[in-house]
C-alpha cells in the first residue's frame, strides 16, 4: 500500500498521474490524439516548431560580453594571480544568501560568469566561461573595509591562485594594472638578483619606495 502511494506521488510530480477508473479511457484518448496527429497538415507541425523555437532561451554567444544585468552591481578591482580583474558582484533576487555577477580581465577583456553564496563574511562561488560548464571555484573572506581576498581554484581544487580585491566607489576609475601588488611581485621576481659578494642595494632603489609584493602598491582610493 505504501509503495503504491509512493509511486502515485512520483507520477503526480512528473505530471504522469492518471486516475485508476479512467485508465482505459486515458489510453484510448492518447491513441486518438496520436491518430489525429498523424493526419495534421505539415503547416501545423511547422507552426508548432516555430512556437517551440520562440519559447526556447536564446543561445549564449561566445565569447561572453559584459551583461547589462550586472552593470549596476558593486565593483571590486585587484589581482587574481598575476592578472588584474574587475569583479561585479551582487545579491540574487530569488535567493537571500545567493550572489552572482561576472569578472573581467583588464588585459584581455575576457568575461567570466560567477555565482554562489555569501554567508556572513565568507564567499563561496563557482565560475563559468561559457554559462554552462563550471571552470573553477572561489573561496574568500570579506574584510571590514569591504575588500575580499582568498583563492581561486580549478574544478578539482588544484592550482590555487590568490585574489585580493578592493571595492571601487561609484564612478571611480579602475587603477592601472601596473599598480597591482601581484604585478609588482612578478616584476621583482624577474629582476636580476645581486651577486653574493656585492652589497645589497637600498630598499628605495630596488622597490621605488614601496614594499615589493605588499598591498601598499595597490591604490584603489580613499
Amino acid at each position: 500500500m505504501q509503495e503504491s502511494k509512493a509511486m502515485k506521488g512520483a507520477m503526480r510530480r512528473r505530471g504522469w498521474a492518471v486516475p485508476q477508473g479512467n485508465f482505459l479511457r486515458g489510453v484510448v484518448s492518447v491513441a486518438a490524439l496520436l491518430c489525429a496527429g498523424a493526419v495534421l497538415p505539415a503547416q501545423a507541425w511547422a507552426e508548432s516548431d516555430a512556437v517551440k523555437e520562440l519559447a526556447a532561451p536564446p543561445p549564449i554567444q561566445l565569447p561572453l560580453k559584459p551583461s547589462p544585468e550586472f552593470a549596476k552591481f558593486p565593483r571590486y578591482a585587484g589581482m587574481l594571480g598575476s592578472r588584474q580583474i574587475v569583479l561585479r558582484l551582487g545579491a540574487k533576487t530569488d535567493d537571500p544568501a545567493g550572489v552572482h555577477g561576472e569578472y573581467q580581465y583588464t588585459d584581455s577583456g575576457e568575461v567570466i560568469l560567477i555565482a554562489g553564496d555569501r554567508d556572513g563574511d565568507t564567499l563561496e562561488v563557482e565560475e563559468s566561461n561559457d554559462g554552462t560548464h563550471i571552470t573553477g571555484n572561489w573561496v574568500g573572506k570579506f574584510a571590514a573595509d569591504g575588500s575580499v581576498a582568498g583563492d581561486r581554484m580549478n574544478v578539482d581544487d588544484s592550482d590555487p591562485q590568490p585574489f585580493d580585491l578592493k571595492p571601487l566607489a561609484a564612478g571611480q576609475a579602475v587603477p592601472a594594472a601596473s599598480a597591482g601588488a601581484g604585478s609588482a611581485a612578478v616584476k621583482a621576481a624577474a629582476a636580476p638578483q645581486p651577486s653574493a659578494g656585492s652589497a645589497a642595494a637600498p630598499a628605495s632603489a630596488t622597490s621605488n619606495g614601496h614594499a615589493v609584493g605588499g598591498v601598499s602598491n595597490l591604490q584603489i582610493g580613499d
